[in-house]
């Protein structure tokens, strides 16, 4: 059992490791205690079922994801608070393990799977195609992650930030500890989701401070195009103090090399066309500085995410040819193999690369036994189509696996919807040169979006496991076999959901369904898909100028994928970040003695970690409050005419909103110097 004296996470779990130093972690790796248990697959599989249909249901109806690592570790805690023998820290990471699964698969099917029912060519599929691509794309963001483990988490130990990590760690240690640490981070818990659902839920400031509002800068926002935008969630000032200056200040330059340079370029463009750039849009001088972003630079940030992933894979490919290398030598010698894996310390077992590459031939078999038999059996050239459709679908998910983990480590979030739509656009192109049109080529490029999408969300998803089971003590192999396990439980329940809703409420205007779900990724997947097999138009040029943007900025020296992140993401949730980087900066230089300003910095994490974790749990609450207003009330909590006298919509909203927010990060500010010596 642990003890007080391994509660804590070590001085040097967030700082790079000197010459011949090393982490140890709460639960050392000759500590052997119960990790995975009946009660902790079973509470992991309840977490995964409710999760996968609250978040498919959610996600269509409001085109937001839903955090679930968080809530699953909060909850799991609650159930182990009233057991009469308390769960493990090993067994609530085990729960994670399993439970998270939910928010992978949402993540991936539901963003793209309902198109096949807004192009009508859902009778070309069935519940078993949705499962396999679902189950498919999970067990390859697993293997493709599993050579890449030890990099993220240990070569790299203290050179990225893992928020969202962070967050989950702190909740899952202060179920353990109690004490003065688990009330600053309960407070903060309470204060980020009260705050957050003030903005997001009763709207009583803007949620965006935004340059467009203020009249002085009105040459700026409708001559220029140029705006400023700055969310005001405690979410994500949160993620801004774990992530540090460093890579807050490269995303928020990125941001602002779009909004600021790019933005007002093709609104000066503008100005001598008459026409619109693209078919079906409105000229470029007409169009808000939102919509030049949408409809056109953010193609700019996708090709820069593309270029900076393939930079990553060169860089990576030392790590990548140690790892197969590994593999087959496992395999030629397995004696000997079996003889290592003993003396293998336990937090380092992953997964043994020979059975890594054998599931990975399987799968690819399995995918290309599908393609073949299924998704193309009726084309002339069936096996020619397959083989180039399984190519696109493992080559381009190998790539992108590690450009998410990389995201998710860096900041918190990752560009899945935008590698995903690169994806497409890549397929659909190849697959029409194949000779694949119509309604097979676009369920053909269909089915291997869903495939990717799923895969970069598993990366996404378990980089934050395996730092956490890192800093803990978990054994990684565990975390990945629970994961593979998780995956068979959400991908049955996300495709029952997608069924049931496709029956129910829609996903398109039809007369069977004249007010269904928005559903507004599947939605945007379907018109590209749509789009391309009859045009075979796509930005290229777009493309062309993120990527070479994404090449200068690796020349100097500087991530080039958390500057592409930032071309791509809105400027609104970047400059937070900044901010947030900031206040931690401060907090850290706040006292002359080191011992004192890092007690001040703890505290300043367990802080954020709290509001981080409190505005998911906001998140979740206001949509399960705006679905049973809709669903159960058929009418708004808050009544109209108040709403309306609120502040939020106009200038006044919008300084309140700056204000508050000051306000929050002047707290911060102040509770983390509460943290001195004991």
């Amino acid at each position: 059992m642990e003890d007080k004296r391994e509660i804590s996470l070590p001085e040097n779990a967030f700082t790079e490791l000197g010459p011949g130093e090393t982490y140890e972690p709460i639960i050392p790796a000759d500590q052997k205690i119960p990790e995975v248990t009946v009660r902790s697959v079973l509470f992991g599989a309840a977490m995964s079922v409710l999760f996968s249909c609250a978040a498919a249901y959610i996600a269509l109806k409001l085109g937001q994801g839903i955090e679930t690592a968080i809530p699953i570790a909060i909850l799991a805690v609650g159930f182990s608070a009233v057991l009469k023998k308390k769960s493990t820290l090993l067994e609530n990471v085990n729960i994670l393990a399993v439970g998270a699964t939910s928010g992978i698969i949402v993540g991936g099917a539901v963003f793209t799977l309902p198109a096949l029912y807004i192009l009508e060519i859902d009778h070309l599929s069935s519940f078993f195609q949705l499962f396999l691509v679902s189950f498919f794309g999970c067990v390859l963001g697993v293997l493709f992650l599993i050579p890449f483990r030890r990099y993220f988490v240990s070569d790299m130990h203290g050179k990225l930030p893992f928020p969202e990590a962070t967050a989950t760690t702190e909740i899952l240690l202060a179920g353990e500890k109690g004490g003065a640490q688990a009330k600053v981070l309960v407070y903060a818990m309470i204060l980020g989701g009260v705050y957050d659902y003030l903005v997001i839920g009763l709207r009583l400031w803007r949620e965006n401070f935004t340059t467009a509002l203020i009249s002085s800068f009105d040459p700026l926002t409708h001559k220029v195009k140029a705006v400023f935008s700055l969310n005001t969630s405690a979410a994500i000032v949160g993620l801004g103090y774990i992530i540090g200056v460093r890579y807050a200040a490269i995303i928020l330059a990125g941001s602002m090399l779009s909004w600021l340079v790019f933005n007002p370029l093709f609104a000066h463009l503008g100005t001598f066309m008459d026409g619109p750039i693209s078919a079906g849009a409105v000229p470029l001088r007409d169009m808000a500085a939102d919509d030049i972003f949408y409809e056109y630079v953010r193609f700019i940030g996708i090709g820069g995410i593309f270029a900076a992933g393939l930079m990553g894979i060169l860089k990576m490919l030392p790590t990548i040819g140690q790892a197969i290398t590994r593999g087959f030598r496992e395999i030629v010698a397995s004696r000997r193999t079996h003889a290592d894996e003993g003396a293998r310390l336990r937090t380092d077992d992953d997964i043994p690369m020979s059975v890594v590459i054998m599931l990975f031939a399987v799968v690819i078999t399995l995918l290309w036994v599908y393609f073949r038999f299924s998704v193309l059996a009726g084309q002339p050239n069936p096996t020619t189509l397959s083989l180039v459709a399984l190519t696109i679908t493992v080559v381009i998910s190998f790539l992108f696996a590690s450009v998410s983990a990389w995201a998710v480590a860096m900041i918190g979030v990752t560009p899945i919807s935008g590698m995903t739509l690169m994806t497409l656009i890549v397929t659909c192109v190849i697959l029409i040169k194949c000779g694949l049109t119509g309604e097979q080529g676009m369920l053909a490029a269909l089915l291997v979006g869903g495939v990717l999408c799923t895969a970069l969300s598993t990366t996404a998803t378990l980089v934050t496991e395996f730092k956490i089971g890192y800093w803990i003590g978990a054994t990684p192999r565990k975390i990945q076999w629970s994961n593979i396990v998780g995956a068979i439980i959400s991908a049955v329940m996300v495709s029952l959901m997608i069924i049931l809703l496709s029956k129910i409420k829609g996903f398109a205007p039809s007369a069977a369904h004249p007010t269904p779900l928005p559903a507004p990724q599947p939605n945007a997947m379907a018109a590209v898909i749509k789009s391309l097999m009859v045009s075979s138009e796509a930005p290229w040029h777009l493309y062309g100028i993120g990527a070479a943007v994404a090449v200068l900025i690796e020349m100097l020296g500087i991530s080039s994928l958390a500057f592409a992140l930032g071309m791509y993401l809105p400027i609104e949730l970047n400059a937070p970040i900044l901010v947030g980087a900031v206040v931690a900066h401060f907090v850290r230089r706040s006292s002359r003695n080191e011992d004192v300003s890092r007690r001040r910095h703890d505290r300043g994490t367990l802080i954020a970690s709290g509001l981080i974790a409190g505005g998911a749990l906001a998140g979740v609450f206001d949509a399960v409050v705006k679905l049973f207003e809709e669903e159960v009330l058929g009418r708004s909590i808050i009544p109209g005419p108040i709403a309306e006298r609120l502040a939020h919509e106009g200038p006044g909203g919008n300084w309140v909103g700056l204000g508050v927010f000051a306000l929050l990060c002047a707290f911060i500010y102040w509770d983390s110097r509460r943290g001195v010596r004991e």
